[in-house]
């Protein structure tokens, strides 16, 4: 869950709302998604993001474990079961911290990680990886210039390397 949206940079409120028929598996081995609303398209417009081939082999293999009977893609697990409902929004910033502390980052710093962490920290990654603005802002789904580079402004940003 936490791979995917990080590449399909969503606000935790996406990331649950995904339903298993917004995922396609494409021949190439990634993923098209559609994210159907968000807090910028309030008239439910959609956008596409797409992901790696790795985040749709794990996706994959959630949906083999977790079944195909469920609507929500992410569900609670109750018991070694999957629940037909949605996750919350609180249990992805949950997931973040968890994450966060199991791959070492000092407890002093956990404050800092919540659920948009996956948007800013990736909007920020494509940065530094050569990306232009305009590519993170489609990735993304920011209209406003202004707003993508509020998240951007933190990124450790070398351009004479």
């Amino acid at each position: 869950m936490l791979s995917l949206g990080y590449e399909l940079l969503t606000r935790r409120s996406e990331l649950v709302a995904l339903r298993t028929d917004d995922v396609v598996f494409r021949r190439d081995g990634t993923l098209k998604v559609t994210i159907r609303r968000s807090k910028s398209d309030p008239f439910g417009m959609g956008r596409t993001a797409f992901s790696s081939p790795r985040t749709a082999c794990l996706v994959r293999d959630w949906l083999d474990w977790r079944g195909a009977e469920i609507s929500p893609l992410f569900c609670p697990i109750y018991q070694s079961v999957p629940i037909d409902r949605h996750l919350s929004t609180t249990t992805v910033k949950r997931l973040v911290k968890e994450t966060a502390r199991k791959v070492g980052v000092p407890e002093n710093d956990i404050d800092a990680f919540s659920g948009h962490s996956l948007r800013v920290g990736a909007a920020q990654d494509l940065l530094c990886a050569g990306y232009d603005t305009l590519a993170i802002m489609r990735a993304g789904g920011w209209q406003s210039i202004n707003v993508v580079a509020r998240y951007l402004e933190e990124a450790e940003h070398n351009v004479w390397t």
